[in-house]
């Protein structure tokens, strides 16, 4: 039998229409007409506040520990959720992960979790052991198969460094790329893809991505199109501020390739205020995991921003209520995050949830 949780009762600003209102949550729904029964029984959490649904981190790897090498266990996976949900995530799209865990999918205390399968990579070109490494001829199938394991979304890297060119390449060609893309999508799967390169995301941009990730080589013909199609863009910036790093690391041996990186750094901010303005749908993504540590969402708020320029207000909405309505996950469900300020007018509250409701439960702060 399934334990009856208590009633809990928020009167707080709600953020989604930004009206004060009662906000009753009943197991796992928010309702805003309770019953007198519900009115009676609920028990008070919050008097004042700014709320909102939770924010949503749209490009992270809970299957990825610190050093980009996979987990190892359920409970490893279960550690890096929670960091993020502390941080007021309560759902997560993992963008590819080389462990499963389907077990984790509903689990109390555990953000919403919304899998990738594990990503599909060109042989011998991206992150050793991250990826399902596929020669030409078995990325199209590989990619269908992920369709069926995720949880209606699978990863594709569509570019990494090429040594022999020295530059980012595309990880396949631009008929395999788009084949992929197409079968993944027969089978019922959006189809994420990470580009770091211009010709890259040309390609799957015309051949119908469902989201781009990260895109520092969009040019700006390309957005009209996104916006057209609805095609997402999450920019993990938060990453993409560590290409200097990267470049410093591939100087000497791959000089082109590192002067290519901080270019696409330099220039990226002021793609995602244009892919902004033009009406491409854009969504907080962390990717952590790998090089960038979990909880991180705020941070990832302010990039978007004080560098991209995208009000407050709406990088409020695009990281949590539009976010989420893009997943798919109801607007009913209950999961709260409440701040003592107003987060659209002031970022860094998101940097201090003062309450979290996760799944009808009270989540202990700190």
């Amino acid at each position: 039998m399934t334990e009856r949780l208590a009633p809990l009762h928020l009167r707080v600003v709600w953020l989604p229409d930004d009206t004060v209102r009662d906000v009753y949550v009943d197991g796992d729904r928010i309702t805003f007409e309770p019953d007198s029964a519900l009115v009676r029984d609920a028990v008070t959490v919050a008097t004042n506040g700014f709320a909102l649904p939770g924010l949503v981190d749209a490009h992270c790897h809970i299957g990825i520990r610190r050093g980009a090498a996979p987990i190892e266990s359920l409970d490893e996976a279960r550690t890096l959720a929670r960091a993020d949900r502390d941080a007021g995530v309560l759902a997560i799209r993992d963008a590819g992960s080389p462990y499963a865990y389907p077990e984790l999918v509903g689990e109390d205390g555990l953000p919403r979790l919304i899998r990738a399968g594990h990503h599909i990579a060109a042989s011998r070109r991206y992150l050793r052991g991250i990826g399902l490494e596929c020669e030409p001829d078995e990325v199209v199938g590989a990619l269908a198969r992920q369709a069926k394991l995720g949880d209606g979304w699978v990863k594709l890297v569509g570019d990494w460094i090429d040594r022999d060119r020295g530059d980012l390449a595309p990880s396949f060609e631009p008929d395999v790329l788009t084949a992929a893309i197409h079968a993944a999508q027969a089978e019922g799967a959006k189809v994420a893809v990470h580009t770091f390169s211009e010709e890259a995301v040309a390609c799957v941009v015309e051949a119908g991505v469902d989201s781009v990730e990260h895109g520092t080589g969009l040019a700006p013909d390309l957005l009209d199109r996104m916006a057209a199609r609805g095609i997402a863009l999450v920019p993990t910036m938060i990453n993409i501020e560590t290409f200097d790093d990267i470049a410093a690391g591939a100087d000497a041996k791959f000089p082109r390739y590192a002067d290519h990186m901080r270019r696409l750094k330099q220039g990226f901010p002021g793609i995602v205020r244009a892919a902004w303005e033009a009406g491409v749908p854009v969504y907080l993504g962390t990717d952590a995991g790998g090089g960038i540590d979990h909880g991180l969402a705020a941070e990832e708020m302010h990039l978007l921003h004080e560098k991209a320029g995208i009000p407050a207000a709406d990088v409020v909405a695009m990281s949590s209520w539009k976010s989420r309505a893009w997943l798919g996950l109801p607007p009913d469900l209950g999961d709260v995050v409440v701040y003592d300020r107003d987060p659209r007018t002031d970022l860094s509250a998101t940097r201090e949830p003062a309450h979290i409701i996760l799944r009808g439960r009270r989540i202990e702060i700190g």
